[in-house]
């Protein structure tokens, strides 16, 4: 019997207005306990969320899944450190690339797989300065106006 298409999906909207992505990643993230249960339940936050490299493994910081209320001897610390998977040669691409000035690596989406997993995508990018911001709220603005008409 095929498992239902889930809906879940959280999104860190204030990543693509502060960030410009330059490559995006899909890992699997390393859980523990009733965590599964509360992203199923769309429990998760990806605000201020970001990944650092800690003896060659990638994890993500920040990134607030709430504990599960049926839980019981089994929860979890809602803000804990947790380990990204991702292949070898990514893994190193993506350390050689935050080496350099000004890149980092940004929690964009968390979401089910149609094989039942939690995946994070990642992307590696750089900081937006602030006439750049202003330039991306004008062509919001103008997408909205050319959608009205």
């Amino acid at each position: 019997m095929p498992k239902a298409k889930s809906k879940v999906e959280i999104k860190n909207r204030r990543a693509s207005f502060d960030y410009e992505f330059l490559e995006t990643y899909q890992a699997g993230i390393v859980l523990t306990g009733t965590e599964i249960k509360s992203i199923r339940a769309g429990k998760a936050s990806l605000v201020d969320s970001f990944c650092y490299f800690n003896n060659g493994e990638l994890y993500v910081k920040n990134m607030h899944i709430a504990d599960y209320w049926w839980g019981t001897w089994g929860k979890h610390d809602p803000r804990r450190d947790r380990k990204l998977l991702l292949t070898h040669k990514e893994l190193n691409k993506l350390s050689r690339s935050v080496k350099e000035k000004g890149l980092t690596i940004i929690a964009v989406k968390l979401y089910i797989a149609d094989n039942g997993y939690a995946k994070l995508l990642i992307a590696l990018a750089r900081g937006k300065k602030e006439y750049d911001k202003r330039q991306s709220i004008k062509e919001k603005d103008m997408r909205r106006e050319m959608e009205r008409m």
